[in-house]
């Protein structure tokens, strides 16, 4: 065997060693990651029926209500929902049509779309 196959062979039994002892947190991390698609598309199925609350989205979704303020934070952050009135103590939130103008109009340089 040459020093070049030597070294190929090494370096998949290496990668063959790191993927067995990772099987377990990878598949771990893909379920987070399931839950959490599962999770966002609920709200959204819901916001597409009505505006509501943290709560009110909460008790029809199942999820519980830290997690779906959670969501909301991040769904607001990246322009995918906006606030609408307020309904008492709490505000009403609603899906916001198309992507956000922000990230529609970035482009891959970095630079913005002057459209």
């Amino acid at each position: 065997m040459s020093r070049n196959d030597e070294q190929k062979k090494a370096k998949k039994d290496a990668m063959k060693r790191l993927r067995q002892e990772r099987k377990q947190k990878i598949k771990a991390v893909a379920a987070t990651i399931k839950a959490q698609k599962e999770a966002v598309k609920a709200i959204k199925g819901q916001m597409q029926n009505d505006v509501g609350t943290v709560p009110s989205i909460a008790r029809e979704t199942g999820i519980s209500p830290e997690k779906v303020l959670w969501y909301i934070a991040a769904l607001k952050k990246y322009g995918e929902i906006s606030e609408a009135e307020k309904d008492g103590g709490y505000f009403r939130y609603v899906l916001t049509p198309g992507p956000p103008e922000e990230i529609a109009n970035d482009q891959p340089d970095g630079s913005q779309d002057t459209k």
